[in-house]
């Protein structure tokens, strides 16, 4: 794929087109600050097409046995393998992120396509004997309809194929919008399709005014089930939106991760686990582990361990060698890092790493990789998602005490607990407030388990077997034999 896009933009009815009226829209290059090419901006009359050519398409695609569907999308998971190291470089300049990053994220994108390759298989339902020997009961799934999908810039490819992967292995035809920040990823999914034989109008993509294009999709008819990604407000516009028409709804709406480190963990192992987590992605991840509550008696300990640790990441633009930790996604980040940084000093947290822009770096959103001490429970980091390469570590005394702590916020995505107690680990994992759980572990996410949380986090899950139900309708059939 060229950098500029040249060939790419929106994909409707099994075409590649510009907008109808030649609108563009730069993406930046967040390591430079240049751009890295333009895409369309989609017209209204280009919206439409594409929920036209979906509601063909739907007809088309949910005909095809589950078997041909499985084969399609095993196509179009070796399409994406063949494809990862050109798309990680892409991807890698969208983004800030490195290609040690990059590379994975594809490879387990490339994965979703081939869980639900065999899920597409797996579609049970079942049946009942009634109520007297002249009855059957049954019950079996069919795809809902079709499918406008929203995905987030911080994972350009595993979030579009989370949605793309399920909808189409349950029969439901897409309309995808990635991240105008990072959509070269699911330009590439578009071009495995093509390869893998998909049908026209199965998957189609549009990007431009996200507002304009969110709004038309869940006006139309044509739209039976919605998938987000993104941020709480604009989960809640869009899912008040989606009631207007009674549509599905799956919501996945970041997270405030917290980090329970009890007396019994070994605080140095933790420290270093949580290190590498917590500054992937330049800490904007929604499942981070976002506030560390430390024992008091192994809060000196990990502290140092963490901060020691974070001034030896290496920072820099994501295609460089060595390159640990790229620059943030955008302006939007860097601003939100200084914000928070300063709003924590000011209430008395201890700087322990980090704090501001790295030496050297005249261009590009750069955030050295950040370690805050005996940050207090009011400051805005410790209430607030911070999406940024900064970690607020404070002390607990007692399990009452932490567990209340971290059920304090809004969010329910993720949690993690460090112990070397069953009973420990049991109680905390039960009694944390959110969908996931980590026990003396941080990496949740895969294809082959169900990722969502509660609370404001959203609704509905992602991946595992669980995944394609969200696409599914049950349709309950009652038998009377002659």
């Amino acid at each position: 794929m060229k950098n500029s896009y040249d060939s790419y933009g929106l994909f409707i009815d099994g075409e590649w087109r510009p907008a109808r009226d030649g609108t563009t829209l730069e993406v930046i290059d967040p390591a430079t600050e240049e751009p890295i090419g333009s895409i369309p901006r989609a017209t209204p009359a280009d919206i439409e097409d594409a929920l036209q050519a979906a509601a063909r398409g739907f007809e088309t695609w949910k005909r095809v046995p589950p078997f041909d569907r499985s084969q399609v999308l095993q196509k179009l998971a070796a399409a994406v393998h063949d494809q990862l190291e050109e798309a990680a470089k892409l991807m890698s300049r969208e983004t800030g992120k490195p290609l040690g990053e990059a590379r994975p994220e594809l490879g387990t994108a490339a994965e979703q396509f081939e869980w639900y390759a065999e899920e597409a298989k797996r579609i049970y339902g079942h049946t009942l004997d009634g109520r007297d020997a002249g009855t059957r009961l049954q019950v079996r799934y069919s795809p809902v309809g079709p499918v406008a999908a929203f995905a987030a810039w911080n994972f350009p490819a595993l979030l579009p194929a989370r949605k793309i992967a399920a909808a189409l292995a349950a029969g439901c035809s897409v309309v995808m919008k990635p991240s105008e920040e990072a959509p070269g990823s699911t330009f590439f999914f578009v071009q495995a399709s093509k390869a893998a034989g998909l049908p026209n109008g199965a998957l189609n993509i549009v990007v431009g005014d996200p507002p304009q294009i969110s709004a038309q999709c869940l006006e139309s008819p044509i739209i039976r089930k919605v998938s987000f990604t993104g941020s709480v407000k604009v989960g809640r516009e869009i899912m008040m939106r989606a009631a207007q028409g009674l549509k599905k709804v799956s919501l996945e709406l970041g997270g405030h991760g917290p980090v329970l480190v009890f007396e019994d963990a070994d605080a140095e192992q933790a420290a270093q686990l949580c290190l590498r987590t917590k500054f992937r992605n330049a800490g904007q991840v929604c499942a981070s582990p976002a506030r560390f509550y430390v024992h008091a008696a192994k809060y000196d300990a990990f502290s140092k361990a963490f901060a020691e640790g974070a001034k030896r990441i290496v920072v820099g633009p994501g295609l460089d060698p060595g390159v640990q930790m790229g620059a943030l996604a955008n302006a939007r980040g860097l601003e939100r890092a200084k914000q928070l940084v300063a709003d924590a000093l000011s209430q008395g947290a201890e700087l322990l790493a980090g704090g501001g822009p790295p030496e050297g770096f005249k261009r590009g959103f750069f955030f050295a990789p950040t370690v805050l001490g005996r940050v207090p429970d009011t400051a805005t980091i410790m209430q607030e998602e911070p999406f940024v390469p900064v970690a607020p570590i404070s002390a607990f005394e007692t399990f009452d005490e932490v567990i209340r702590r971290a059920n304090s916020v809004p969010y329910g995505l993720a949690g993690f607990v460090f112990t070397r107690s069953l009973s420990t680990a049991t109680q905390a994992s039960e009694a944390l407030e959110v969908g996931m759980v980590g026990v003396n572990d941080l990496l949740l996410s895969t294809v082959e388990m169900p990722f969502g949380g509660v609370k404001s986090s959203g609704m509905g899950r992602e991946g595992g077997r669980l995944g394609i139900l969200d696409y599914l309708e049950a349709k309950y059939t009652m038998f009377r034999l002659e």
